[in-house]
């Protein structure tokens, strides 16, 4: 899906990166960051072997790119900040196929980002480092199917007084929990979730807005921002551009354009 992603974008464009190897061919693929001893190999030899070979496999492709490691080594370029979801089932660099190096990535429950207004978090800190002192040119929110933080926010009773730390951080997304029910409310829960988990990155890339040294560089055209949505049910990736500049249509500062769907 990676070469796919890189491949259908012009020379510039979000997703290009600076190697044409796909994940599974990547310097990484393969290597689970265990020790070899921790494997289960059932006392098997043959798989034994296996591992091992692909292991060596794998260095042998490091030692290939010693230039590009080194120049990581004295400093970091990325040419993306992504916020993705904590979900084990969805790795942006393995959906995406980026590089060490390429892109600065921040992962939390839902993949959201809370207004200015809220404070410092772990994510807020990570956006101010990657856009002040990186200069990251692109931010990507990227949100997924059967997403368990929408879920939560969807399942949340209003006016609860039980506290939790997954509400109070979901509870960020309330916007897109309101849309939602707008819009689709009289459907099943499962396809409002799957609503919401497309509106809440809206919302997170509204949010984004609000950070003045983001909304700064945004209108000025040093920075642009994108959303994404992978559906690892269907194996299907969207992804759309935020357009922010005054005098638009509407009167509105904003709209969603550039939407494009790999499969």
């Amino acid at each position: 899906m990676a070469a796919l992603l890189r491949a259908s974008l012009p020379s510039g464009q979000l997703f290009i990166s600076a190697s044409s190897d796909s994940p599974a061919d990547g310097p990484f693929a393969g290597l689970s960051g265990k020790p070899l001893g921790a494997f289960k190999i059932d006392g098997s030899p043959l798989k034994m072997a296996r591992t091992r070979n692909a292991r060596l496999t794998k260095l042998g492709s490091i030692e290939k790119n010693m230039v590009h490691y080194r120049n990581l080594s004295q400093r970091q370029t990325p040419k993306f900040m992504v916020i993705a979801c904590a979900d084990s089932r969805v790795c942006p660099s393995d959906v995406l196929g980026f590089r060490p190096g390429e892109a600065f990535t921040v992962r939390n429950v839902a993949n959201l980002v809370p207004p200015f207004q809220h404070g410092a978090s772990e994510t807020s800190a990570a956006l101010e480092f990657a856009v002040n002192s990186l200069e990251v040119p692109c931010i990507l929110i990227i949100g997924h199917s059967r997403c368990g933080g929408i879920q939560a926010l969807m399942r949340m009773k209003v006016g609860s007084d039980s506290r939790s730390f997954i509400k109070d951080w979901v509870s960020i997304g309330k916007g897109a929990r309101l849309s939602t029910e707008a819009a689709a409310g009289s459907l099943s829960f499962d396809m409002q979730c799957r609503h919401c988990e497309r509106e809440s990155i809206n919302g997170s890339l509204l949010n984004l807005l609000t950070y003045p040294w983001i909304e700064k560089r945004v209108r000025e055209g040093t920075l642009s921002l994108h959303g994404g949505y992978y559906d690892f049910v269907n194996c299907t990736f969207e992804k759309w551009t935020l357009v922010y500049r005054e005098g638009m249509e509407d009167g509105s500062k904003y709209d969603i354009k550039e939407h494009s769907l790999w499969s």
